[in-house]
């Protein structure tokens, strides 16, 4: 009789880097059962919607859809609810709650930790400090329950994976539990270098979250005469529109095809804020193109400094300045870029996960 598996993720409502990850179990395990808070078909991939997907009650309501983070206390409650009886293996690919999970207790656990819950650790003053004093008040009370739920539901998972270095550690320090070191899948075959590359701008593709440090890259640009191309989208637009210079361009979405484009051409990607793997940079690596990036987070697993890439030791728009001045300067390879990017390739994430399981079951 085959294994029944499990893949509990967090929501599907859009194709991100986490959503990535989820592909590459699928194509390991490719009858398991998806189970979700929020299910938005239309927004991920068609492997994804091909396969069972059983999304959280919560999902029934749209207004909860639109506004998900705002209904943040409840999600534990209705992860816990997802019915893992009949599985004898309970996969979690998560960035919020689902490790919290409850697996069959002869079930083994395995979670990939893309980030432990970064609204309510690490990332919190970035999310809520803005708030009013009431519901500052609320969102405090909330918060610390959640942190509480977080660090004791870590007990029922059997092996962690991080997707670096940087979220190991963060494992180490709120789950009080060591993981293993699994990158992310990046397509290598499909992000190739280009073969004359126009090099024209620099490039910014995130997220537009508090986090994410956009707003200091634009500052750094606006005493520039580079270009800057930024890709993403998120609820930071409208004002890092209006701080936008007029030698920055702002693309909400572009397809896989032109981002690969702008990959190719770009003089580097950059970065000011601290990801916790951050993919964009291993596939920009594929293209050839090296990474200026703010010297913290997973970008130290994924870029050599001064061989792949530059990276700047403040967080301030004028280190930022100081590196794309000194980019010009630097011999860096196109052809090592690639080779160092191929680190991360799918082949070889299938690989190092597969084996960890197979790890788990001994």
């Amino acid at each position: 009789m085959a294994e029944k598996v499990a893949i509990i993720h967090d929501w599907l409502n859009g194709m991100r880097g986490g959503e990535k990850v989820l592909e590459e179990m699928l194509a390991l395990y490719p009858a398991a059962d998806i189970f979700t808070l929020f299910y938005e078909p239309e927004a991920v991939s068609p492997l994804i919607r091909s396969r069972s997907v059983r999304a959280s009650r919560l999902n029934r309501y749209p207004w909860v859809r639109r506004y998900y983070r705002h209904f943040l206390p409840l999600f534990p409650r209705h992860v816990e609810a997802f019915d893992l009886r009949e599985y004898s293996l309970v996969l979690s690919s998560s960035h919020c709650v689902a490790k919290g999970a409850v697996p069959a207790p002869e079930a083994l656990h395995v979670s990939y930790v893309h980030s432990p819950m970064r609204y309510a650790w690490d990332q919190y003053y970035a999310y809520f400090a803005g708030s009013g004093f009431w519901r500052r008040r609320v969102i405090e009370r909330e918060i610390s329950r959640l942190r509480a739920w977080d660090a004791s539901s870590a007990a029922r998972v059997d092996r962690f994976v991080a997707n670096s270095s940087y979220v190991r550690q963060r494992i180490q320090k709120y789950y009080r539990r060591d993981a293993a070191v699994i990158h992310p899948p990046v397509d290598t075959d499909f992000f190739q270098p280009a073969g004359n590359p126009g090099r024209e701008y620099f490039l910014l593709v995130s997220a537009l979250a508090p986090y994410k440090n956009v707003a200091l890259v634009l500052e750094a640009f606006r005493a520039s005469r580079e270009r800057l191309v930024v890709v993403g989208n998120g609820p930071e637009w409208s004002r890092l529109r209006k701080l936008a210079g007029a030698n920055v361009q702002m693309l909400s979405e572009v397809d896989a095809e032109r981002l690969r484009d702008l990959y190719r051409n770009a003089r580097a990607l950059v970065f000011a804020g601290v990801e916790d793997f951050g993919i964009a940079f291993a596939e920009c690596q594929a293209c050839g193109t090296p990474v200026i990036a703010f010297d913290r987070g997973g970008v130290r697993d994924i870029v050599l400094d001064r061989q792949t890439g530059l990276l700047f030791p403040e967080a301030t728009a004028a280190a930022l300045q100081a590196a794309l001045a000194e980019l010009p300067r630097l011999d860096l390879s196109s052809a090592a870029i690639r080779r160092n990017s191929l680190r991360f390739s799918r082949l070889r994430f299938r690989e190092e996960f597969q084996r960890l399981v197979g790890e788990g079951r001994a």
